[in-house]
């Protein structure tokens, strides 16, 4: 089980499902780095940060860090998972 999670300053994360290819998992990553950076934006200009924030919520989600387990979901339900949003 301790490859299900990461631990970061003391703090246990899920971590990223392992079966992701990594040409998808990199374009996820840069599709959340996107939105991260687009919350910021839109703190620091007083915009409503919500659309942003479900745009990281999806990705993480897709890579599997939210939402049910990857480890409790087919390989299908997986790879359905991180297709469903394109960066």
């Amino acid at each position: 089980m301790s490859d299900h999670y990461v631990v970061i300053k003391g703090r246990r994360w899920r971590a990223t499902d392992p079966a992701i290819p990594p040409e998808v998992a990199a374009g996820l990553r840069k599709a959340l780095m996107a939105a991260r950076r687009d919350v910021g934006a839109a703190l620091r200009s007083g915009a409503d940060p919500a659309p942003a924030r479900a745009r990281v919520h999806a990705a993480k989600v897709a890579l599997g860090e939210r939402g049910t387990p990857w480890w409790e979901q087919t390989l299908a339900e997986r790879e359905r998972r991180w297709l469903s949003i394109r960066p």
